[in-house]
């Protein structure tokens, strides 16, 4: 965890003799744990934090919806070592936010949501907004804590932050009763805890060069948001230097790049066929950071021979989430297990190198972009994509909340390094436009592009007034096809030629996006999809944000 300076140095040195008010001292501790960015809604119950946030280091970006702001918050948990924060008031607030504590779940996100209350006092007399934080929180928070004594508010605070990336992260939730952030208590600062990282025993060790020594047709899998770019690099090498393959958790591309050679495609809802099959012709899977959960097993029902072998990296030791045989578990962060491994020099079977070769040729089939030159009809997003693509640098972001829109990423987005891909992995819609402007602000000469349908799109959309506030500058693709596909499908192929509550009557997007500040161009045909890709773009780049209304024919699929 990289650390800075609190905001007032002076205050930690002679903490015994200074006093603070409590919600100062929660955001001097935020700076002292390495907190650059805090996504916010206001109320009225936590206004001393807001006012520590004046003068504080810390950026505050005020959001639009909570669950908007919790949304961002949970974007940056994955972009970072520290934990994403957002802010919100009690009740109704805290209630819109709990869908980004969901997806910080399900994803294994480290997040702090700070959730302003009812004064103390006021406790269990059914006061203005009151509700539960325990109760509502608890089954979807790795710790929920109330700050009921004034001067533990560091100490807090470093719990939170420390819960949240220790173990399989996730998110933390802090209530904040508004009379107790106002008490005055000393300002010295509990210092950050320090995060056990694991990694290979002797044993360990053993275990899984013997593994792949004997595997024929060794397959890794990596996923999970507890990474660094680094150990991403190191891992890529180390697999193309022995021919090894390795494909993405459901939504987690990019670790191994899009154009690594050891990279063989997703695994996941709407896999490629090829990457499905994978999983029971490999003969021994390894899974990096994640396990085989709901999504890679197909509904627990791929893998589960308990005489397949699979290896399972975590920091989790209670597995939570997987599926079929456990051969061995490493308890290691990903990073950690990796250093270890580039230390494991195994001499190259030429099996490896022709099982390698064969899936990735697969993928290289898969990932082939589709014509540029446009059709005589509607317009398409193959298109669009074909278009798109050739014209990204290499650092080029991607994000994505959930609907079959997504498949054009997962299919065609060169995804390079961790983490150039960001989704909800809990099928969470709504995360398109709030994740693309969390990633556009962490990094601002990054080219940040969002895929959102058009369902998802009305969920989040108006955080682009909080793009246009803040400078963010994505390029936002809202497909509109007129309906909720995913369900759509599923409609049709469990209740066949019965359309039913899945058809939608859209707004024009691209005069939203105008009225919010950016630049919005509406495309109907399919030969004015290249002049609009090259007008975004040229907006994006001249500081705007910029949205194609991309207004396409139903049913079109990308695989």
């Amino acid at each position: 965890m990289t650390l800075t300076a609190p905001a007032h140095e002076s205050d930690t040195q002679t903490g015994a003799h200074t006093t603070k008010s409590a919600g100062h001292v929660i955001v001097d501790t935020l700076v002292a744990h390495g907190v650059k960015r805090t996504y916010v809604v206001p109320g009225e119950s936590y206004l001393d934090v807001l006012d520590g946030l004046h003068e504080s280091v810390i950026d505050t970006v005020v959001c639009r919806h909570e669950g908007g702001a919790a949304y961002m918050a949970e974007a940056d948990g994955k972009m970072q070592e520290v934990p994403g924060v957002a802010m919100v008031t009690r009740g109704p607030g805290a209630a819109n936010a709990h869908v980004g504590l969901h997806t910080a779940w399900q994803d294994s996100t480290p997040m702090v949501l700070f959730v302003g209350l009812i004064p103390f006092e006021h406790r269990d007399r059914e006061a203005f907004q009151e509700f539960s934080p325990k109760a509502w929180f608890s089954s979807g928070a790795k710790r929920v804590m109330v700050l009921d004594h004034a001067e533990r508010a560091s100490e807090i605070v470093a719990e939170a932050m420390f819960a949240a990336v220790s173990g399989r992260p996730g998110p933390v939730v802090v209530g904040l009763p508004e009379d107790i952030i106002k008490r005055e208590i000393p300002s010295a600062l509990h210092p950050p805890i320090p995060v056990a990282t694991g990694g290979m025993t002797v044993t360990d060790w053993k275990a899984l060069k013997d593994a792949l020594e004997e595997a024929e047709k060794p397959l890794f899998v990596f996923g999970g948001n507890d990474w660094t770019p680094e150990g991403a690099e190191a891992f890529t090498r180390w697999l193309e230097d022995h021919h090894l393959p390795a494909a993405a958790e459901w939504r987690c591309e990019g670790t191994v790049p899009f154009a690594s050679p050891s990279y063989v495609g997703p695994i996941g809802y709407g896999r490629p066929k090829p990457t499905y099959d994978l999983l029971e012709e490999t003969d021994l899977l390894v899974f990096v950071g994640t396990v085989p959960g709901d999504v890679i097993t197909d509904g627990f029902n791929v893998r589960q021979n308990w005489d397949q072998k699979n290896f399972l990296i975590t920091m989790d030791p209670s597995l939570r989430g997987r599926s079929g045989p456990v051969t061995h578990q490493i308890v290691a962060k990903p990073d950690v297990f990796v250093r270890d491994l580039v230390r494991m020099d195994l001499p190259v079977k030429e099996e490896w190198v022709e099982w390698t070769s064969r899936m990735r040729g697969e993928q290289e089939k898969f990932a082939a972009l589709p014509s540029a030159d446009p059709t005589d009809g509607p317009a398409r997003m193959d298109t669009l994509m074909a278009n798109l693509v050739p014209r990204l640098p290499e650092d080029a972001m991607v994000t994505f909340g959930a609907g079959e829109h997504t498949n054009w990423a997962h299919r065609y987005f060169p995804t390079n390094g961790y983490a150039s891909m960001l989704s909800a992995r809990n099928g969470s819609m709504g995360y398109s436009v709030p994740s693309a402007v969390a990633a556009s602000l962490r990094y601002p000469d990054r080219t940040v592009v969002t895929i959102a349908g058009d369902g998802e799109f009305l969920m989040n959309g108006q955080e682009l007034a909080t793009a246009a506030q803040y400078g963010a500058t994505p390029l936002v693709v809202v497909m509109d096809n007129q309906e909720y596909g995913t369900i759509r499908t599923h409609q049709e192929r469990d209740y066949p030629e019965r359309v039913s509550g899945t058809q939608l009557k859209n707004p024009d997007f691209a005069l939203m996006a105008r009225a919010f500040g950016g630049f919005g161009v509406r495309v109907e045909h399919d030969g004015d999809v290249p002049a609009a890709v090259d007008a975004a773009l040229a907006a994006t780049a001249e500081g705007s944000f910029a949205l194609i209304h991309l207004i396409v024919e139903q049913r079109v699929k990308a695989y």
